[in-house]
């Protein structure tokens, strides 16, 4: 069974601002054999895709450690939000009332995943929507800046498999291509643990091709995607 992260209740803001202060600084991406790094693989439910305007309603993570899933120590919460304004993106994420009424303000939930993170690298599908949305709420709550360096798989599956013919792939054409399950999608948690899972197939298939670090496959990643920028005019 899993050991999920358990966080206790909010606490002053002096004791919020205290704890911001005691965060690592984002590590730069390492060129240690990929057998040797760590990542967080990431994934964010929210009230819908508009990056300025909807709110996060979960937050899943997961870590990677060399070759391995490291499922004792994951990470999941909900944030406590007021449901009247939420619509109906709840439903399709299956987040009950009562799990919003009971989850961590903002603020906490915030800082307590920037805690599970300390300094390492995230890897998400589609990063950019989980990043942004993760700078965001983090620059609203605390006017922090988020540093640490995120790898997109939606770029780099194709990148490194381009037989598989899904260059516009999302997570469940990719699943379904490596024969990988998640009987819980839009779950937060569920879909981190997903992610991770391509990630440890993806990481195989970098070693067999000589990227063999977090910094040769974030490199090799940019000049794919100047290519393909280019092919496209």
């Amino acid at each position: 069974m899993k050991r999920l992260f358990a966080w206790g209740k909010p606490r002053t803001d002096e004791a919020l601002h205290a704890r911001l202060q005691t965060l690592p600084a984002a590590a730069e991406l390492s060129q240690q054999p990929l057998s040797q790094q760590q990542w967080v693989v990431v994934d964010v439910e929210s009230t819908g895709l508009n990056l300025q305007r909807d709110l996060l309603l979960s937050i899943g993570a997961v870590a990677i450690e060399g070759n391995s899933i490291g499922l004792a120590e994951g990470f999941t919460c909900t944030l406590n939000r007021d449901q009247q304004h939420l619509g109906d993106s709840v439903l399709l994420h299956g987040i009950s009332p009562s799990e919003l009424a009971a989850g961590l303000t903002p603020a906490e939930a915030l800082l307590a995943f920037m805690e599970y993170l300390g300094d390492r690298p995230l890897l998400a599908f589609h990063a950019p929507f989980d990043q942004q949305m993760l700078a965001r709420a983090l620059k609203e709550e605390f006017n922090y800046k988020l540093r640490h360096p995120f790898l997109d798989l939606a770029d780099l599956a194709p990148m490194l498999c381009p037989q598989a013919g899904l260059s516009k792939g999302g997570l469940d054409d990719w699943m379904s291509f490596f024969g990988l399950a998640n009987l819980q999608r839009h779950n937060a948690y569920a879909d981190a643990l997903a992610t991770a899972e391509l990630a440890l197939i993806l990481f195989s298939r970098a070693r067999r091709q000589g990227l063999d670090s977090a910094y040769a496959l974030s490199d090799a990643l940019a000049r794919w995607k100047r290519r393909q920028q280019q092919s496209a005019w």
